[in-house]
């Protein structure tokens, strides 16, 4: 395949629109709903409540993200919920990325299980469930006056989406079934279109630190027909995607081979690995940790000035920005709590007790 994927005239009318948008400041926070109901409150730096969405929006972010499920066991995440959730985003002026798992639970690496109400579907069926439950929930949500500016088809889709029908890892890496995921893909895109023309969609896998494997998925997807998509999506989590001049080598070779907007939809590093009660920290050892960033308030902001200048430094001006992976899931009891709390309420941009940490002030000097 040639150097260069995409054609420059195929993306160069939407990168112009992009580029109108600016840097995206982006955060995450589908859990937030949950949190506040289960009571978790959140405090501005005297110490008074305050509007979490309000504060994160004064403090620069200027998009949130919010991922839907399709019957979640808990009840949240659900569209009921993410219109809500949806019409407070859109009210601050915010921009809004919807992150479709196309799953009932979490899609990942590890898990990219269909809905159980889609189970017995036939690969035909599939797709026509994929694209009329992607219309119908921009359509509620756009009715709503909630409508997303961007779309991500599919969350972290590596090896694929709704296995078994469109995997690709292991024993399912087969032609045969690139072009089934490339199809399944396509219909989440046409849903997405039905609903709202001019919605951008983003396309969303976990390599941020490992360009042979990025290259290796978009050239496979572009093959089957897939290269009409506004922006490639990337996780990075140093722990398990490598340094940041490996984050910075692949954010440049992506921008380079398909000339498209690269945006880190993922990210997150600790503030502290004390131990707390009914805590079992995701991060929890030094081991962990990047070289140079403690796990402190101080070395969260480190990282995050650090890492925000390395996307800003993407080649040809195509580092589109980031959203900090839930920055407010504080131990609040919740469906996916772990013990008194969760695994991740040392990776937040506020401390336990929902005090805001110094990271958010390194937003405002970005």
């Amino acid at each position: 395949m040639n150097d260069r994927v995409y054609s420059a005239e195929s993306g160069s009318a939407e990168s112009e629109s992009w580029r109108k948008c600016g840097f995206t400041v982006g955060m995450d926070v589908s859990f937030l709903d949950e949190v506040e109901q289960a009571g978790g409150a959140f405090y501005d730096w005297e110490g008074r409540k305050a509007d979490l969405l309000r504060m994160l929006r004064d403090h620069g972010t200027t998009a949130v993200r919010l991922r839907i499920w399709h019957v979640p066991p808990g009840g949240y995440c659900n569209l009921e919920r993410t219109i809500v959730m949806a019409r407070r985003i859109k009210s601050l002026g915010l921009r809004f990325l919807l992150d479709f798992h196309y799953s009932d639970r979490w899609a990942d690496p590890a898990n990219q299980h269909k809905p159980a109400a889609w189970a017995g579907l036939d690969e035909t069926a599939l797709r026509e469930a994929a694209r009329g439950y992607t219309r119908d929930v921009l359509t509620a949500l756009s009715q709503q006056n909630a409508a997303p500016d961007m779309v991500q088809i599919g969350n972290e889709i590596t090896p694929g989406m709704l296995w078994d029908d469109g995997r690709v890892d292991g024993d399912f890496d087969t032609d045969t079934q690139w072009e089934k995921l490339a199809g399944l893909v396509r219909s989440g895109m046409d849903g997405a279109k039905d609903a709202l023309p001019d919605v951008r969609i983003m396309i969303h896998i976990d390599r941020g630190g490992d360009l042979t494997a990025s290259e290796r998925f978009f050239d496979r997807i572009a093959a089957c027909g897939i290269a009409d998509f506004d922006c490639i999506g990337l996780s990075y989590y140093p722990w398990w995607h490598g340094t940041l001049e490996d984050l910075r080598h692949t954010l440049g070779g992506l921008a380079k081979r398909y000339g498209k907007p690269v945006n880190v939809v993922e990210t997150a590093y600790p503030w502290t690995l004390d131990k707390r009660e009914g805590l079992d920290f995701i991060v929890h050892g030094e081991a962990q940790l990047l070289a140079g960033y403690p796990a402190t308030e101080e070395g969260q902001a480190s990282y995050l000035r650090d890492f925000i200048r390395i996307v800003r430094e993407t080649a040809g001006g195509l580092g589109d920005g980031f959203y900090w992976w839930e920055p407010a899931w504080t131990p609040a009891k919740t469906e996916w709590s772990v013990g008194h709390g969760n695994n991740w309420s040392n990776l937040t941009l506020v401390d336990f007790e929902g005090r805001p940490l110094q990271a958010l002030q390194a937003l405002r000097g970005r």
